[in-house]
């Protein structure tokens, strides 16, 4: 079941609507404000900073993924309108990353 919503995204085989919208804006960026959440009440309690860091950033592979996932799709479907969602998705990365 994980492997297939990983493979069926890797391969281009979801919307790119969905895969931008539904993944990476509104699900993904949930997961890293979780992340965010959970790492400043560990930085709270005075955790190990290594361990803040690692939730803090815990997202950023999945993350990734969906940016090469959206870009992969976007080859697919070509045309202008394409292009603004691989745009979206590398401004999406960098703002999840460094916020």
């Amino acid at each position: 079941m994980v492997a297939d919503f990983f493979r069926s995204r890797w391969l281009g085989q979801v919307p790119l609507e969905r895969l931008f919208w539904r993944d990476t804006i509104f699900v993904a960026t949930a997961i890293s404000i979780v992340s965010s959440v959970a790492a400043l009440v560990l930085l709270g309690l005075k955790m190990p900073l290594p361990l803040v860091l690692a939730v803090h950033f815990a997202p950023v592979p999945y993350n990734i993924f969906l940016t090469l996932a959206v870009w992969r799709t976007v080859e697919k479907a070509g045309g202008a309108r394409a292009s603004l969602f691989m745009l979206g998705s590398a401004l999406w990365l960098i703002a999840s990353t460094v916020v």
